[in-house]
């Protein structure tokens, strides 16, 4: 299989919606505005989320956990989630998935993909990794099932005791020597 360079392949969306100029292609304006996110959210006071960098030497992947908000079939479960910022975020949504396995009508529960507007057709560069999170957060008690990922639990949505049983049998609790 042919190794492609992803910066190097123009996307559709980062045709429309890249600005011209310095730092249109990432670098110190990306790099600046992650480092003003990750501080903004470690200062805020946003029950039951959070999101850092993976290492100290790459600011564009970053590892965090969002808890199921109180009322909900998720409340008290917690959930691992992976976010990529490309090079020329915030123009460009960043790339999220779950890491733990997560029984949602808009969740795939195989590969971690979320069917988020935000995240796709609806990105503005106003959106802030915090604002992302509590956006992921809602969307665990309040699913989009006129476009769900996973037929089957938009099926049993409204059946709040099977679909629970379902979530317990398919959550694994996230921790931090889990991948």
């Amino acid at each position: 299989m042919e190794q492609i360079n992803p910066s190097a392949v123009p996307t559709r969306n980062a045709q429309k919606a890249a600005p011209a100029g310095p730092g249109a292609e990432g670098g110190a304006s990306t790099i600046k505005r992650l480092s003003s996110e990750l501080m903004t959210l470690m200062m805020s006071s946003s029950p039951g989320i959070s999101a850092f960098p993976k290492s100290d030497s790459n600011l564009y992947e970053w590892a965090g956990t969002i808890e199921g908000p109180a009322g909900t079939v998720y409340a008290g479960l917690c959930y691992k989630i992976s976010i990529s910022f490309p090079p020329n975020y915030p123009y460009v949504a960043p790339t999220i998935k779950y890491d733990s396995p997560c029984y949602h009508p808009n969740v795939d529960i195989k590969s971690g993909a979320i069917c988020l507007d935000i995240l796709q057709d609806q990105w503005s560069a106003i959106y802030s990794v915090q604002t992302i999170l509590l956006s992921l957060q809602s969307l665990l008690g309040e699913p989009n099932n006129a476009s769900p990922l996973n037929p089957d639990a938009a099926n049993l949505w409204d059946t709040p005791e099977e679909f629970k049983a379902q979530v317990l049998k398919h959550y694994r609790a996230a921790t931090d020597d889990s991948a």
